[in-house]
């Protein structure tokens, strides 16, 4: 809303759109063209597919005589069938792809990962994320003094406990969401942090979900999941997703790991509750979502993806130099293109709208995120180079001549 009013007041304005986090740069070629052959393809006998699996496909290949392989080959049949033989080799089904590239040595298997249409959805699917909670009565009364609901623990987290909660203040859930790197401070959890918090979990019997979209960008020694550490697959399940790993914001595909050791307190598996789920609630990803996906994964696709993620990671260290000559403290921006600024004893609505008004740049107010955000605004880093530069050379003109002392008392 208040977007659509400052375009209505300042029609001639330019506005740079640092707010919400997506992708603006194009999907590489090394996955677009492995989309665009199956597109084609679809329009063939031979290249048709309908319903998958709801775990996930597999890929039938005419080309090898069944489930491929990526054994021999017998000819051309259809041009994406052959494609995939010669470039995917024994890699063919997206699972199995997600269990080697991103897990690696971590002992998840195929049939412990359940493709989805995105990372939001299996969240909600989950029914852990707050506003999926409240939808279906779980999280109780709403109480407007303190904006919370009265089922839901909020664990309290910034810059004076290193965005890690005091877990030795928090009483139990059943679930526990977790954010690594985090949106919106941009901190990455250390492997010392993730061994309390499986530990946590162990001892009250909760089951922790770990949201990991952002890890490919992780830059130091920070876990990528929560699965490097011991006995996390007797309490966790992770979501991930392709949109910030490959851009496909607009394709949509994600993915969620349930491990078989994960049980409730009965010895009953999580994973056949969720297998039911998805087999209940949806009707698989998009093929075409899932070709692009094992594409990204090939060691061609995966190098390309590289080449995008530091092209954002760039773009934030530029944004967090040019808050952080103002004087301003900047945190996140090395393992996630978001910026966390700290506008100590100002209301982050009251930055929001000055910095919308006077440099026509759209951030997010961190009162948004919850209590702890009020003194913060979120810059995203997911924009075109030349905007960055232009916010950059826009903030340093207003901000150009004053010390964070008077630039505080410039806001309302």
């Amino acid at each position: 809303m208040r977007e659509m009013e400052h375009v209505k007041k300042n029609p001639d304005a330019k506005l740079i759109r640092l707010g919400v986090g997506d992708t603006t740069q194009p999907i590489p070629h090394t996955t677009t063209s492995v989309m665009s052959q199956y597109a084609q393809a679809l329009a063939t006998i031979e290249g048709y597919s309908g319903y998958g699996a709801e775990q996930g496909n597999k890929w039938w290949c005419m080309a090898c005589g069944g489930w491929c392989s990526g054994g021999v080959w017998r000819g051309v049949v259809g041009a994406v069938v052959v494609y995939w033989c010669v470039v995917a080799g024994a890699v063919v089904e997206l699972r199995k792809a997600i269990a080697k590239t991103i897990y690696k040595d971590r002992g998840i298997t195929s049939d412990e990962i359940f493709i989805s249409d995105g990372a939001q959805c299996d969240i909600s699917r989950l029914q852990a994320y707050v506003d999926s909670s409240v939808i279906i009565g779980q999280a109780s009364k709403f109480q407007e003094q303190t904006g919370k609901y009265n089922n839901i623990v909020y664990m309290s987290s910034g810059p004076e406990n290193n965005f890690f909660p005091d877990l030795s203040n928090t009483p139990r859930t059943d679930i526990i969401f977790f954010c690594s790197p985090n949106n919106p401070t941009g901190y990455a959890a250390s492997r010392r942090e993730l061994e309390q918090l499986v530990e946590f979990a162990k001892i009250n019997g909760s089951i922790i979900i770990f949201d990991s979209v952002y890890a490919t960008y992780i830059s130091d020694d920070s876990p990528r999941s929560i699965f490097e550490i011991p006995g996390a697959k007797e309490v966790a399940i992770e979501v991930s997703s392709f949109s910030k790993l490959a851009g496909f914001t607009g394709v949509r595909l994600g993915w969620t790991v349930v491990p078989k050791d994960l049980c409730y307190s009965s010895g009953f598996p999580v994973i056949n509750d969720y297998d039911r789920i998805a087999c209940t609630c949806f009707s698989g990803a998009s093929n075409l979502a899932q070709a692009g996906g094992l594409a990204c994964l090939s060691p061609q696709g995966y190098k390309a993806l590289q080449s995008t993620i530091d092209y954002y990671m760039k773009n934030a260290e530029m944004l967090a130099d040019t808050f952080k000559s103002f004087g301003l403290k900047v945190y996140g921006g090395q393992n996630v293109p978001y910026l966390w600024v700290h506008f100590p004893g100002s209301k982050s609505w009251d930055i929001f709208n000055q910095i919308l008004e006077k440099t026509h740049i759209l951030t997010v107010p961190g009162r948004g995120f919850g209590n702890k955000g009020e003194e913060f605004i979120r810059v995203s880093a997911f924009a075109p180079r030349d905007s960055i530069y232009e916010a950059s050379m826009r903030l340093t003109n207003y901000f150009s001549e004053t010390t964070p002392k008077k630039l505080l008392m410039k806001l309302p």
